[in-house]
């Protein structure tokens, strides 16, 4: 926009980030901005790995998130769920994933990402991680990412990456409320997220990348 004189200037609901110590902090309008807090009821049924749970998730959605991937992230947390694995500050710190577990000792056992990090990345993630799960989603763009960090990421034996189905994230990102009551069915190597207020979303995926003991 224009100021009186003609010149260019910031429009007045310009956001924009900034990194303190790891962390990315989101300003607008010369404020910082919050995580936005999402509660999830999730009863997970998953057959083939014969886990049968109910979890209560808190969510911190980064202000620059979107509803999609935020639900990839929820996800990825149904499809591997085990007694230790959280949620991270993800997009908030660099140094930590979306979702992991540690071991009694701290030590991570398991590194989940969503979205397309770069080689970088995934082999810092396997070097500090027993196993590493990268969901990436995008459907074109997603292609062109595995493209272009392929030759590197297939020598990390311990890393694994699924590509979701092109309307996947869409679909999950429908399911989005402050408050959810959420159910996750896992059989014969098919998922379905849903909830009581919408129809059950097909999680679909082709797996790019498996491990080197799988």
């Amino acid at each position: 926009m224009y100021n009186k004189h003609g010149k260019r200037q910031r429009a007045v609901d310009d956001s924009f980030s900034v990194r303190s110590g790891g962390a990315s902090v989101w300003f607008s309008n010369g404020m910082a901005l919050k995580s936005t807090i999402y509660k999830a009821e999730l009863q997970i049924a998953n057959m083939d790995r014969h886990y049968y749970a109910d979890h209560s998730l808190t969510i911190a959605r980064h202000p620059s998130e979107t509803d999609e991937r935020m639900m990839v992230r929820v996800a990825a947390f149904a499809l591997f769920a085990q007694e230790r694995l959280e949620f991270c500050k993800g997009l908030s710190d660099v140094d930590e994933p979306d979702l992991w577990q540690k071991d009694l000792t701290g030590a991570i056992e398991t590194w989940i990402e969503v979205g397309q990090p770069d080689e970088r990345r995934i082999a810092k993630a396997s070097g500090r991680s027993n196993d590493v799960v990268v969901i990436a989603y995008g459907g074109r763009t997603s292609d062109i990412w595995w493209q272009g960090v392929r030759n590197k990421v297939e020598r990390m034996r311990n890393v694994t990456v699924w590509s979701l189905g092109e309307n996947v994230a869409a679909e999950l990102g429908s399911l989005a409320e402050r408050t959810m009551r959420l159910q996750c069915t896992v059989q014969d190597g098919e998922a379905w997220l849903g909830s009581a207020e919408a129809d059950a979303v097909k999680i679909d995926w082709t797996v790019l990348k498996a491990p080197a003991n799988a």
